[in-house]
């Protein structure tokens, strides 16, 4: 019983994260109805950036363990909306509304840049954060098998959390909010209203950009090192994971992440390891198959 109660405390974390990709992922899908590979390459990047910059401040600026973190973090929502913006406005604008094959070919070639340039900003290099905050929260106080968290675990849950309550109230109730929505629903009928589609989908790429350099900044701290492929894996995830919460309703989106989250961890705790991802995504795919709605996408 202790066992599972400790994965389910695991599970936190993970669901946190899963829900809070997945939110900022959908704000972008909502108004495109397009899959897009380059969000997923977005957070590995900020990921990467944040650890090499921290390291750079450690090693080469001589700073306080704080101080190099801040650096990092400070340099990886740069870069990560930066780059958000850049793709979002120069490559994903002009091809949003075409074929969907188009997007997904040209996310993946903004995908193929991203991957690179941390790559050879890193000089190939594997790079690690110092482990820290990770003192251990007891919740449970049993000599033989105590159910505990660690500070950073609860931390990062507390700020994703936080992130998708703010970003929904935003959603529902501010006057770019209302925009937002009305440009998901039809951006027709939004733009003969006086609404700018074209600039509620770059506000709404660069949140969604904003979202992901926070998760990849959070992960990369806890985990303390963030692979490219590790990163673009949980994009994917992302992706199919929010077509079942609902692609273009957010907080829906967010829900279910948190449910394959839970999911992902009880499986890691009590089936082969090796099959999680197999699992989880012939999961996907199949829930998707039984609940697919045949409708014309514009």
């Amino acid at each position: 019983m202790l066992y599972f109660l400790q994965q389910l405390a695991n599970a936190v974390p993970v669901a946190a994260l899963y829900a809070a990709l997945a939110f900022g992922y959908a704000i972008a899908f909502a108004v495109t109805r397009r899959a897009d590979l380059t969000y997923g390459a977005l957070f590995a990047f900020a990921g990467q950036t944040f650890v090499l910059f921290a390291d750079f401040g450690w090693n080469r600026l001589w700073l306080v363990m704080p101080a190099a973190l801040g650096l990092g973090a400070a340099a990886a929502l740069s870069f990560g909306l930066g780059a958000g913006l850049v793709a979002g406005r120069y490559v994903m604008r002009p091809l949003a509304f075409s074929s969907a094959n188009t997007v997904v070919v040209a996310s993946l070639g903004c995908l193929l840049v991203l991957m690179e340039t941390a790559r050879l900003a890193s000089e190939t290099r594997s790079l690690w954060l110092p482990p820290f905050l990770n003192a251990n929260v007891v919740f449970w106080d049993d000599p033989s098998f105590p159910v505990t968290l660690t500070v950073i675990q609860l931390g990062n849950t507390a700020l994703m959390a936080a992130l998708v309550a703010a970003g929904h109230w935003f959603l529902t109730h501010s006057r770019a909010g209302r925009f937002w929505r009305a440009v998901s629903e039809d951006r027709g009928a939004a733009a003969l209203c006086g609404v700018d589609a074209a600039t509620v989908y770059i506000v709404a790429y660069g949140a969604a950009s904003l979202i992901a350099a926070l998760c990849g900044i959070l992960a990369a701290s806890y985990y303390g090192n963030m692979d490219f492929g590790t990163g673009l894996t949980f994009g994917v995830k992302v992706l199919f994971i929010a077509a079942i919460g609902g692609q273009a309703s957010p907080l829906y989106a967010a829900l279910g992440a948190a449910g394959i989250g839970l999911l992902e961890t009880l499986w890691s705790a009590y089936g082969p390891i090796l099959w999680r991802d197999f699992v989880i995504f012939g999961f996907l795919v199949i829930v998707l198959a039984v609940t697919r709605k045949e409708k014309v996408i514009p």
